[in-house]
């Protein structure tokens, strides 16, 4: 294969496995073997350009006897080398993911505070609620931190154990010796899947072989069954080994937990490594960090506009899609102050395609434009690539806003010599500017975001009489509180291990709402729930620490005033 990182990889495995040198080795998919590949397993092309896949499933390559490696295309690798990149260009030094400082103790506090939005793996709405519970100090905790906040964990009842055990609200005690060697570094808790079975091993006296049945059994006992045999195996292994049987049943509840997905140790390890660098650039370099998450979209939890609203009240300066100034992708540009600021790329504009892109920025490559007619003539644009790029208010520098903007595109047609460019400012009309509510709700169509205010900041007054708490003022509010707030619905979440409670994050100008919603008010309010995209809820204030809940008792769905924020904008601005 042309690609050295390939090549290398078939070497190393071809030393591993001894394999002959005159015999030739292909990584197809995800298999590795001697011979052809096509001489073994069916082949066919995938659905992507240049990308095929065998027929057969993974458990028909294993009773085969093939080799399988497991690849992750994790998109926070591609961001984190965007963001290194972008560093390296605006900076004039090198940066890459070995640079990125070890332990800072800044990157942790803000860790500690869930301050992780776009954070590989603790952005989640769960790993947020539990940041600031176990407060990851080092790397170790973060390990621990994205393994103990999975299904495996928390249905075999070692979430709390352990956090009980690291807060000093319980003891950490151990049956003997050689279980003390096994879960020393977890408290006394099994968080890892190597955890378990090596407790098989040194207390029930599973064998190496029968350890890997165990091991291969728990990732399929939930669709196949298969593990009834081992609890007699192990209870009375643990006997003979002079444990009680409260201990050998708490082992194969927590066998029974990670069937449900556990992550091994070394898995653990791999994702906190990107979890903390993608932290570090999050806490030291906010703008290419966004920058780079933007050009990496679609990934994690957040969409656009959380992410840029996030920078936003980190001190980000983000400027607007500009068909003068920005490039194809989102790009760093020297703000106001020391720090990069974040422009929008062209990328962001809905229905404008990566070609029509591209002819733009080559065009304005030989020179800079004068008009939109003379943008439009040179990028070979046509009506409807000057429409969204109007749309998008990308043409303010060309024509003061974006009303003017959708007047002009209406004149531009395919010029052809026969009748040569035609003249689309000479029948102008006196149009007025946009208001601010016009301009947000045509930026969130056209972008998915808004570098204006905040819905919810313009339609403040016009909420008023409900008395709404905001996001910022939810840590003055004592616990049991009864409260009313409100902010647009970014997510929903229904979990198979939350029993049918529905956890909804609401977003205002000034942060995030976490509700918990329970199965009755589901019930009662299904329709709001899932329909809603402004949300007013009325519910009681639940928090410990840091984290804080607002469990849902009534809910409204206020979303005509988003189509009414052209007229309350004119109104109250």
């Amino acid at each position: 294969p042309a690609n050295p990182v390939i090549r290398r990889l078939m070497t190393l495995v071809s030393q591993i496995l001894g394999f002959p040198r005159h015999l030739s080795q292909h990584v197809g998919g995800f298999v590795i073997t001697r011979d052809d590949l096509s001489r073994l397993v069916p082949i066919e092309n995938a659905a992507m350009p240049e990308r095929s896949i065998i027929q057969w499933d993974k458990n028909d390559l294993d009773a085969l006897g093939l080799l399988k490696i497991d690849c992750l295309a994790l998109g926070m690798l591609t961001a984190i080398h965007r963001a290194c990149d972008l560093l390296t260009a605006y900076r004039g030094r090198p940066y890459s993911l070995a640079s990125i400082p070890p332990e800072d103790p800044v990157v942790y506090e803000m860790i500690q505070h869930a301050d992780t939005v776009g954070v590989f793996q603790i952005e989640s709405r769960a790993q947020m609620a539990m940041l600031p519970r176990l407060k990851p100090a080092n790397f170790y905790d973060l390990v621990i931190e994205v393994a103990i906040v999975r299904p495996g964990p928390i249905q075999g009842d070692m979430v709390h154990p352990y956090l009980r055990r690291r807060q000093g609200l319980e003891p950490v005690t151990y049956p003997s010796k050689a279980v003390r060697e096994v879960l020393q570094r977890t408290l006394g808790v099994p968080i890892f899947q190597e955890q378990v079975i090596k407790l098989a091993m040194v207390a029930a006296g599973f064998t190496p072989g029968e350890a890997d049945q165990l091991r291969r059994s728990m990732a399929a006992w939930k669709r196949h069954g298969g593990l009834e045999h081992f609890e007699e195996r192990l209870v009375n292994g643990t006997r003979k080994h002079g444990y009680d049987e409260k201990f050998a049943n708490q082992i194969f509840q927590q066998i029974l937990g990670f069937g449900d997905y556990g992550f091994p140790e070394s898995h653990a390890a791999s994702f906190a490594l990107l979890a903390y660098a993608s932290a570090w650039l999050k806490c030291h370099e906010p703008a290419a960090f966004t920058c780079a998450l933007l050009n990496s979209l679609p990934m994690g939890f957040y969409g656009p506009s959380q992410l840029v609203q996030d920078a936003k009240r980190h001190g980000v300066e983000v400027h607007p899609v500009d068909v003068l100034k920005s490039h194809w992708d989102c790009s760093l540009e020297p703000g106001k102050d020391q720090n990069p600021a974040l422009r929008l790329g062209l990328r962001m504009v809905k229905g404008l395609s990566q070609a029509g892109g591209d002819r733009l920025l080559e065009a304005r490559k030989q020179r800079i434009f004068s008009d939109i007619s003379d943008m439009s003539h040179r990028a070979l644009l046509d009506r409807r690539e000057v429409e969204v790029l109007s749309a998008a208010d990308a043409l303010r520098s060309l024509t003061g806003h974006r009303f003017y903007a959708r007047w002009q595109a209406l004149a531009v047609e395919q010029q052809t010599p026969l009748f040569g460019e035609l003249n689309i400012d000479e029948a102008r009309p006196l149009l007025r500017s946009p208001t601010e509510g016009e301009d947000i709700v045509e930026d969130y169509r056209s972008l998915a975001l808004t570098l204006r205010r905040h819905p919810l900041r313009v339609l403040r007054k016009r909420l008023a009489s409900l008395k709404l708490t905001r996001a910022e003022d939810l840590v003055s509010i004592a616990q049991g509180s009864h409260i009313r707030t409100a902010g647009l619905v970014i997510s929903r979440q229904r979990p198979g291990t939350a029993t049918g409670v529905v956890f909804v994050t609401l977003e205002d100008e000034t942060g995030l709402i976490n509700l918990v919603v329970w199965n009755r008010v589901v019930t009662r309010y299904r329709r709001v729930l899932l329909n809603a995209q402004l949300l007013v809820v009325e519910g009681e204030v639940q928090r410990e620490g840091e984290v804080i809940h607002v469990i849902a008792k009534k809910l409204q769905d206020y979303s005509e005033l988003l189509g009414e924020l052209k007229t309350v904008a004119r109104n109250f601005h």
